[in-house]
């Protein structure tokens, strides 16, 4: 309960885990196991310090240094018969205190080489190192302090042993598993080795000192009174193991209660005992009892908060942390050493409530194992009494009952072999359940289908149907033996997936042009009336913005303009893809609209010289862009434009496009010219493929010839083309239009007329066309232009 750093990923020794199973010889083999078994592995680690000529030495004398105000000299004793001088600049040390020592030669884990120097003109024979540099934590403030017991002139290895860290991914159904006995426990399970198991409670539960007043959100509290205990640096060992899975060693006390919790994933706690007023009582908070943390503040507590609390005031947030005013410090003699279950959604909320999660939460809100609870608290007074000289009382504290265990589960075999899609035999999966812990209480034999009633045990709370027996049966058996099979069903494109495909590439398309698609309401405000006169009113309206359906895209696209320019917005570049309500009767069609406004790139280049401004051309270009067949455009008046053409394919219109008028664009203000067009989205796609045809790379060269010409200024470019294409010259793979001139000056005698140049593109599939034959095809096409549409040629 004193650690408050969570994690949603747990660390676990390897050295740890082979005191109770033995393991593969191979890390990556376990590492393996674990994740085919559903405990994924995220990393691995290795730890310890086995680094030569680094060795225990103890610090005989200090003083300060001549030349430097943050440094001192230091006389250490290193077993050897003689002393050693090391400049050093820690000051967490004392006379006396022994310390890690790098002897010249050696090379710390971040690639530091010590050698003999001199720092501000004093020897320095090796360096005392910290944590960090030992690659034995992330401390570093100050020097890795040993205990008293440690042996001068011995390597760090001895007390700091080489260590493999696992860094496991634990689901939130598993919390048997965050412990480090748990884990071996399902090793053990996974690999068929025998279990060392943990402490067992040998003591006696009485009913005196602690009472439940809230005995839904705590079933069951225990205390075990322990005096005369010495609260003093942790030795090596355990400072080693809680350090290497990332707590923080704080005291033996402390350490001790951290301990049993990553050993039997039991939270416990230790409250200085002195400090105690009368009687522990589990209770609901006060609404807005105030409690100060261990972590230094102050919470203000809810009547849903569940606090442990003596005669006077609250002593710790039942389940996630204890209090400061009654925490373990340096003079403490006496404890109360709490062991405990809390209901997990009682925990969930308060540590979610007060923004305070803890490793004690953390398990709590999982489930713990109620059978481990009394165990807990035996393995933490043992150690109690061995390492801090403690004298338990014989009898713990108790009040509540622990929780009934999870149900039985019926298992049919058949069922079994159904859901897994092998047969395993019976007398197989009976072993594997048993090796995870569960014990059969009732065979079935008799059943058609055979099958039998299984105990589940205390910690695995996770078992509660047949399905999750099935599955421990599997991943025991190994996942990897089972043959795939192959299920699956051709289902055929439907008009709907076909539509959608459709709609998809639309999308793509003009996202790849860089423009981005808006989503608009299909309810108008009353302000958009004016120009939607005709728009189906709403009987009852829920608001101003919304009284009428939409009966087209415009107003919603406005709108945004509108926003983004507000914004601060230079360029705006947006689609919507959506329906529209026809007046009078409210036909809803499906509708596409462009609109554009602002300049034509999003950030200015350095090369160039003017900003360029998003123009009709930018607009004519993503409508042509659209894989909808050939498009053109003809010449249209609408009262919402100053400039309006209708948008054709295969001679039907499926649209409109233009610059807004004056009179529209001023319902916004926005300056510059805005550019809009709206088109049938169902006749746009109508009869369009989505796949794409495969074109084979051109094997054979093409042939180019211009035309250039002189015509009437009326006569338009679509006219031309379409005169050139009716040809049917098998040979013309393309037509593009290159140069347009108008000027006010005649150009030749006669009536107003422009100057147009086309290159025509000329090529066969299967050989390389000669000179004559191109220019006999391009002369056709001349005389065609000719004679249908009276144009000049410029030779």
């Amino acid at each position: 309960m004193l650690d408050i750093d969570r994690r949603t990923e747990m660390k676990f020794s390897v050295n740890w885990l082979r005191e109770f199973v033995d393991l593969p010889d191979k890390i990556d083999d376990l590492a393996q196991l674990l994740t085919l078994a559903g405990v994924e592995i995220e990393g691995i680690e290795r730890r310890g310090a086995d680094i030569d000529n680094v060795i225990v030495a103890q610090i005989s004398a200090s003083s300060q240094h001549p030349n430097a105000d943050r440094l001192t000299v230091c006389e250490v004793d290193y077993g050897s018969g003689t002393k050693r001088q090391i400049v050093c600049g820690a000051t967490n040390y004392k006379v006396g205190d022994k310390v890690p020592l790098a002897l010249p030669g050696a090379v710390l884990p971040n690639g530091l080489e010590i050698r003999k120097t001199k720092l501000r003109g004093t020897e320095s024979e090796g360096m005392l190192c910290s944590p960090i540099e030992l690659g034995l934590g992330d401390d570093a403030s100050g020097l890795l302090i040993l205990s008293a017991d440690a042996k001068i002139g011995a390597p760090i290895v001895d007390l700091f042993p080489a260590d493999t860290i696992l860094d496991v991914e634990i689901t939130p159904n598993r919390g048997d598993l965050l412990s480090h006995f748990g884990l071996a426990r399902e090793i053990a399970a996974l690999t068929s080795k025998a279990l060392r198991h943990a402490a067992k409670f040998n003591g006696r539960a009485l009913p005196n000192g602690v009472k439940i007043t809230a005995l839904r959100e705590c079933p069951f509290y225990s205390a075990r009174r322990i005096d005369n205990v010495q609260v003093e640096p942790s030795p090596d060992w355990l400072r080693a193991k809680i350090e290497s899975v990332g707590i923080r060693s704080i005291n033996n006390i402390v350490d001790i209660s951290n301990f049993v919790m990553l050993e039997l994933g039991q939270p416990t706690h230790a409250f200085d005992a002195d400090k105690l007023k009368g009687e522990i009582n589990v209770r609901l908070a006060c609404d807005g009892e105030k409690f100060l943390a261990l972590d230094g503040k102050n919470y203000s507590l809810a009547p849903e908060n569940l606090v442990i609390a003596d005669e006077e005031r609250a002593i710790a947030i039942g389940g996630v942390m204890g209090g400061e005013e009654t925490g373990v410090t340096e003079s403490t003699k006496n404890i109360a050493l709490e062991s405990a279950y809390f209901l997990p959604a009682s925990i969930r909320r308060t540590a979610r409530n007060l923004n305070l999660p803890s490793d004690a939460s953390y398990r709590f809100e999982r489930g713990i194992d109620p059978g481990m609870i009394l165990r807990a608290s035996q393995r933490a007074t043992d150690l109690i009494r061995e390492i801090a000289h403690g004298d338990p009382a014989k009898e713990t504290a108790a009040a509540g009952d622990l929780p009934a265990g999870p149900p039985d589960v019926l298992l049919s075999y058949e069922n079994c072999n159904q859901v897994v899609g092998i047969t395993i035999k019976p007398k197989a999966i009976d072993q594997i359940l048993e090796r995870f812990g569960l014990s059969k209480t009732k065979s079935d034999s008799k059943s058609k289908n055979g099958g039998a009633t299984w105990k589940i045990p205390s910690y695995r709370g996770d078992l509660r149907r047949d399905v999750d027996l099935i599955e421990e049966v599997m991943r025991a058996y190994g996942v990897e033996k089972i043959p795939g099979m192959d299920k699956s069903r051709f289902t055929p494109s439907s008009v709907a997936d076909h539509l959608h495909n459709l709609e998809s590439a639309l999308r793509t398309g003009l996202a790849a042009r860089g423009l981005a698609e808006v989503r608009t309401s299909k309810l108008i405000p009353r302000h958009s009336m004016v120009s939607s006169e005709n728009a189906i009113r709403l009987r009852n309206p829920l608001s101003e913005d919304h009284v009428a359906l939409r009966p087209d895209l415009l107003a919603g696209l406005l709108d945004v303009l509108d926003r983004n320019v507000r914004g601060g917005t230079k360029r705006v570049a947006i689609f919507e893809l959506g329906r529209v309500f026809i007046p009078p009767t409210g036909k809803e069609e499906r509708r596409l609209g462009i609109l554009l406004w602002g300049n034509a790139t999003s950030a200015p280049h350095w090369r160039a010289q003017t900003k360029r401004t998003l123009d009709f051309f930018d607009l004519k270009g993503a409508v042509e862009a659209l894989t909808v067949g050939k498009i053109s455009f003809c010449r249209s008046d609408h009262r919402d434009f100053a400039l309006a053409t209708e948008i054709q394919s295969d001679h039907r219109v499926i649209g409109f496009a233009g610059q807004l008028s004056a009179v529209r664009a001023a319902e916004i203000d926005v300056p510059g010219s805005v550019f809009f067009a709206e088109l049938q989205a169902d006749l746009m796609l109508e009869g369009q493929e989505s796949a794409r045809a495969f074109r084979d790379i051109e094997r054979f060269p093409a042939v180019t010839r211009d035309i250039a010409m002189i015509v009437p200024k009326k006569l338009t470019h679509a006219e031309i083309l379409r005169t050139i294409e009716q040809s049917a010259e098998p040979l013309l793979e393309s037509v593009q239009l290159f140069d347009l001139f108008e000027t006010r000056e005649e150009v030749a005698p006669g009536p107003a007329r422009k100057s147009l140049a086309y290159t025509l593109t000329y090529r066969d599939k299967n050989r390389t066309l000669t000179n004559e034959e191109v220019t006999e095809v391009h002369a056709r096409i001349r005389e065609r232009l000719k004679r249908e549409l009276g144009v000049t040629l410029r030779e």
